[in-house]
């Protein structure tokens, strides 16, 4: 017997089995599909992490969904802040004119509420020593009471 012939024939059944690397990818994108990679042994021991990543991407997702929801918000806030800013300036600048003494002067006239301006100027208040002893002592006769 030939000793090359012998290999041949002692190989024979691994030779058989080797694959192609081409079909080897065929026939792990086909076992995907078709379900079968599902119910190995390998993936059924790895379950629990692939879980796993599979919960962490759902919080990831729905972490960035609440993030471009509060970023939407916070723009709408800001451009109401911004209206409302120039509104109650409006505002402020309104009741500035109208506290004036002659714009009150003019409503008072207008409403016909019988008050009248007042054209005497403030005069200040000196009380001597002895009148604040006659209040103080009128006061005390008061909490007596």
């Amino acid at each position: 017997m030939d000793p090359n012939e012998n290999k041949t024939n002692e190989f024979e059944d691994v030779l058989k089995n080797k694959k192609d690397p081409d079909q080897l990818r065929q026939n792990w994108f086909k076992a995907i599909l078709a379900g079968e990679y599902l119910g190995k042994e390998n993936f059924l021991k790895h379950t629990p992490f692939i879980l796993l990543l599979f919960g962490i991407g759902l919080i990831y997702i729905a972490n960035t969904y609440h993030a471009e929801y509060l970023l939407r918000k916070h723009v709408i806030l800001e451009k109401q802040i911004r209206e409302l800013s120039t509104h109650a300036t409006s505002i402020s600048s309104q009741l500035m004119q109208m506290s004036n003494q002659s714009a009150v002067s003019n409503l008072c006239k207008e409403k016909e509420l019988g008050l009248h301006e007042n054209l005497d100027p403030p005069y200040k208040i000196v009380l001597t020593k002895e009148d604040v002893a006659k209040i103080n002592s009128k006061e005390l006769k008061k909490n007596k009471n």
